[in-house]
Formats: C-alpha cells, sequence, structure tokens
C-alpha cells in the first residue's frame, strides 16, 4: 500500500498516459457505437471531442510537469511562459475546432459532447484506481 507522502511526479504522468491510453480505447469502441447508430458524421463528432479532450489531458500533463520543475531545487526549469502559451494556443485552437465542427458536419452534438467527457472519464477512472491503491 502506498502513502500519499510517497506520491511523485512520475505517480502523476503514469496516471495521465494510462489516462490517454483509456481515452483512446474509449474513442474507438464510442466512434464505433456512434456510427452504426447515427452515422459517419456523428462518429467524428465524437472523435475531434475526444481528441480536443485528450490534448487538453496532454496539456495539463506539460503544465504539471513545467510546475513541479520550479518547485524542485537544484533543476534548472523550462521557461514557463512557453508552456502557458502553448497552453492557450490549443485552448484557442479547440473553440476553433468545435465551432467549425458543430456548424459545418451537421451531426449529433450529443455525439461531440459525448467525446470531449470521455477525458473526464478516463481522468476519473485513473484517480479512482490510484485511491483505491492507496486505501486498500
Amino acid at each position: 500500500m502506498q502513502s500519499f507522502e510517497d506520491f511523485t511526479d512520475a505517480d502523476v504522468q503514469s496516471m495521465l498516459v494510462r489516462a490517454l491510453r483509456l481515452l483512446g480505447v474509449l474513442t474507438v469502441l464510442g466512434m464505433l457505437l456512434v456510427w452504426w447508430k447515427l452515422g459517419w458524421k456523428s462518429s467524428l463528432l465524437l472523435l475531434l471531442g475526444a481528441l480536443i479532450s485528450g490534448s487538453g489531458l496532454w496539456e495539463w500533463m506539460r503544465l504539471i510537469r513545467a510546475v513541479m520543475e520550479r518547485m524542485e531545487a537544484g533543476r534548472t526549469p523550462k521557461p514557463i511562459a512557453t508552456v502557458l502559451i502553448g497552453f492557450f494556443l490549443r485552448l484557442a485552437a479547440a473553440i476553433a475546432v468545435l465551432y467549425i465542427s458543430v456548424k459545418y458536419l451537421n451531426g449529433s452534438v450529443a455525439a461531440l459532447a459525448v467525446g470531449l467527457g470521455l477525458g473526464i472519464v478516463s481522468l476519473a477512472s485513473e484517480a479512482i484506481r490510484m485511491a483505491r491503491a492507496w486505501t486498500v
């Protein structure tokens, strides 16, 4: 059983990588189901939502890594400005992709919302898994 004091940056990184992997699996399964029920446009909207969600997880991983580097003594951290600029550029690109996809694909907006929510589901699943490892 691990204690909270043993929780490291590597644990956070591995949790986020596992969440991204789970997101990929859930996306493929969801796309197949949505394609079968609602068509390819809705399936593409689910994929776009999942890609946006996954890119958000990836950016959070980069942001956490940059903050942790600043907190560790003896290491020269990367400039945090480049990480923040990338974070906000990704956010602007996500908003643009959302707008364009909803306007021109004419698929199910619910599929897009499910794709966006898959990142939360995969991250929550990993968080529950880690919490169980601490308490069991």
